[in-house]
């Protein structure tokens, strides 16, 4: 396919609640949406990198740049058979994944367009329903969190995920644990420990925790064998797992049990399906994060999650949980603890809401 026209906007998008976790408290996002462009097709992907480098180097101003400055030369104008092609045009370009991802999903999407088909059935994936989770961020008390977590599981959400961080994790996990015996419970620390507090985590293995996820730091795998050593509970390694080179390390040293795979995280889909099978052969158990990402991303994100290593409830619950307005015309809406792979139309599945869009947006560029 010849990409004729790439085009990006930035949006700014502010969540209905603040959401704290161990490195910042986040409410006002600026996302980037990446269009492509060819034979009167358009495929469209959201760039997941933050306004500042807190969970990555990688910003909404890094992600511009490179994808304006760099890869836009790279593939306008130029024809790919598939994602593998258009990736090798891209790999003069180290790190910056997350500006990678966002236009290597935005041509699987207009693929899957061009085709007619809906994006899952492009990624091996099948039309079943996506488990849910739900991710609450750190809680100005207890009895807040309390509260939030019992909601949650009212709402019938599969999953509730605690943020953490030294000073808040024994006490609110007690307590959550205490009010709502049977649910799946985990814990995400975002890198805010060190192995010296390996003897704190484990006072969290009494409460029968899926995993706690990224305790140590977001670059570490080595430190993490040796904590999951120590442990019972699993560790799920987030941050810490940026290829499929990385996460087979992680997996032969024993650094975790459970892996979180985001797309943005890993340069897009491609490598995405090189770590589902990966980990699928391992027998280690995958589950789709979230970014905090509008419509577009969490459409993305629920396509994905089709295929059969992801076995553990996702990071996609309802984008009403997040919006007032949201980019796309679509409701993707949470029932009974499971999304349905959104179809209206081919690829992604959802359409853009284009009036909104355009009195919202603050830049905009086309190639």
């Amino acid at each position: 396919m010849k990409i004729d026209r790439l085009e990006l906007t930035e949006v700014p998008l502010r969540l209905k609640v603040p959401f704290r976790t161990s490195f910042a408290t986040e409410q006002e996002r600026r996302i980037i949406l990446v269009r492509l462009s060819s034979g009167g097709v358009t495929g469209m992907a959201e760039c997941v990198a933050a306004e500042f480098p807190g969970y990555s180097a990688e910003t909404t101003d890094t992600a511009w740049h490179v994808i304006s400055d760099f890869i836009a030369p790279a593939v306008s104008g130029r024809s790919f058979g598939n994602a593998d092609e258009l990736l090798d045009a891209l790999a003069f370009i180290r790190g910056n994944d997350m500006a990678v991802a966002a236009v290597e999903m935005a041509f699987w999407d207009l693929q899957a367009r061009a085709l007619g088909r809906p994006l899952f059935e492009l990624l091996g994936g099948t039309d079943r329903p996506v488990e849910v989770g739900i991710s609450l961020g750190i809680q100005n008390s207890v009895e807040e969190t309390v509260e939030a977590a019992r909601a949650a599981v009212e709402a019938g959400y599969r999953r509730v995920k605690l943020k953490i961080e030294p000073g808040w994790d024994f006490e609110p996990v007690q307590a959550v644990r205490e009010a709502l015996p049977g649910v799946s419970l985990t814990v995400d620390a975002n890198s805010a420990y060190l192995l010296s507090d390996a003897d704190r985590l484990a006072r969290l293995d009494q409460f029968a925790l899926t995993y706690i996820e990224q305790p140590l730091r977001h670059d570490d795998i080595v430190d993490h064998a040796a904590l999951q050593a120590r442990l019972a509970t699993a560790v799920c390694l987030d941050e810490s797992l940026t290829s499929p080179e990385s996460t087979r390390q992680a997996l032969q040293l024993g650094s975790a049990r459970v892996v979180n795979l985001k797309p943005g995280r890993v340069r897009g889909f491609r490598q995405s399906l090189a770590i589902h099978d990966l980990t699928r052969a391992w027998g280690v158990p995958l589950w789709c994060g979230g970014m905090l990402e509008s419509g577009v991303g969490r459409a993305a994100n629920l396509h994905l999650s089709s295929l059969p290593n992801f076995r553990l409830p996702g990071d996609t619950a309802s984008s009403s949980r997040y919006w007032d307005t949201d980019l796309i015309n679509e409701p993707l809406e949470a029932e009974n603890g499971f999304q349905t792979i959104p179809q209206h139309g081919p690829g992604c599945g959802v359409t853009l809401n284009g009036e909104y869009l355009s009195r919202i947006q603050t830049r905009s560029a086309v190639f």
